[in-house]
């Protein structure tokens, strides 16, 4: 599902050219549920914007479910992305002027998906809030607009799921129920899942973890079946 090949990441900074990534070669199956764990500063959030296609790889191959998205130009990106790939963020990213089925609707919407509301009101269903499809994120609590999140993410049955601290914003029960649900939605739709955590108990739910330091992987362990 994921091959990157030497890939690496530079960017700018008043002190000059900072190396973010360097040389990473990764391959991730399809259907792997992969934890993502190390310090700051230390590239995970830098390598899943590169695989969302949010950042531009200074050099090297990125390749997802067989497309190489580094040739691909904003354009290709967005719509590959809003069909093969769902992300859920530390921070909600909802549209505070819309209600949740208009959340998850229209980015169905752009990516040319037929049907988008049905299919909206579905995943709104499948996480749980049917009953507050017509609420705006400021009528919602964090674990509510969290599930919003995972709805729009999972409404596209996208191939890749990508999940950045998605409990970071909230109390310990409430995000206990998040991850339960994330890893139940992800194995509803297939989807293989790359997800970074500080959390080592969490990572070991996942076949695979992954330790990242200084732009570099620096830890490759499979979980015992």
């Amino acid at each position: 599902m994921i091959e990157l090949s030497q890939v690496a990441l530079k960017l700018g900074s008043a002190a000059g050219e900072v190396n973010i990534l360097n040389g990473i070669d990764l391959g991730i199956a399809a259907g792997e549920t992969v934890g993502l764990v190390g310090p700051s500063g230390s590239g995970k959030t830098s390598l899943m914007l590169l695989l969302a296609g949010l950042e531009s790889a200074t050099s090297g191959r990125i390749r997802i479910d067989g497309a190489e998205i580094t040739r691909m130009n904003e354009d290709e990106l967005a719509l590959f992305r809003r069909r093969q790939i769902g992300i859920v963020f530390q921070s909600f990213h909802l549209i505070p002027t819309m209600n949740a089925l208009e959340n998850v609707a229209v980015p169905l919407e752009l990516a040319g998906i037929d049907d988008p509301f049905t299919i909206a009101s579905r995943a709104l269903e499948e996480v749980g809030l049917g009953h507050r499809v017509t609420h705006y994120p400021s009528q919602l609590s964090g674990g509510e607009q969290q599930r919003v999140a995972l709805a729009r993410a999972i409404a596209p049955r996208p191939k890749l799921l990508l999940a950045d601290e998605p409990t970071g914003n909230l109390d310990h029960d409430t995000g206990e129920r998040i991850i339960e649900l994330l890893f139940a939605l992800r194995e509803q739709v297939g989807a293989t899942l790359l997800l970074i955590t500080h959390d080592p108990g969490l990572a070991r739910r996942c076949d695979r973890t992954l330790r990242m330091a200084d732009g570099h992987i620096v830890g490759d362990e499979r979980m015992a079946a």
